[in-house]
């Protein structure tokens, strides 16, 4: 039998999958089977674009639901005290330059299930949060990404 898929994430990282799960269930779920009947109220449902896209609109929202039930139930949570504060490691923030050039960029390093690069939150298991994993203030890294090599310099840790 494969072993479960474990997701590393802060406490209000899941928190926050908890509550979307919560509106997906109570509320989204409701919408969509309430579209389901309008829609069938228009007959012939071959050519019903309003059905068709009800449908599609609820087995994502089905699927949204077991991911989300799936994530939580394997959520395993980074408490602050068991993370190193030295070292670049899940749960933590960390500052770095870009060399030469000094442009300073700071991100979170979270769990996949919680990433979200335009608040600043990275996955674990991309290039950026894998190269500076382990590393410590005053490191400098080679980080290889999609668009080449980028060398930084790690400047804080929080």
């Amino acid at each position: 039998m494969a072993t479960e898929k474990i997701f590393p994430m802060t406490q209000a990282g899941k928190e926050k999958l908890e509550q979307e799960l919560e509106q997906l269930k109570t509320v989204k779920r409701k919408e969509v089977v309430e579209r389901i009947k309008i829609a069938r109220s228009f007959g012939d449902l071959s050519e019903n674009s309003e059905y068709d896209s009800a449908k599609e609109e609820q087995a994502f929202v089905e699927g949204r639901i077991t991911t989300l039930e799936n994530m939580i139930r394997n959520a395993k949570i980074i408490q602050e005290d068991e993370v190193s504060t030295d070292a670049v490691s899940l749960g933590r923030t960390v500052t770095f330059v870009e060399l030469p050039d000094g442009d300073e960029e700071s991100y979170t390093i979270v769990g996949s299930a919680e990433a979200d690069p335009f608040e600043g939150k990275i996955s674990n298991d991309s290039p950026i949060a894998k190269s500076l994993m382990g590393k410590k203030v005053g490191d400098e890294v080679t980080v290889q990404t999609p668009g080449g090599e980028m060398n930084v310099r790690i400047t804080t840790i929080k």
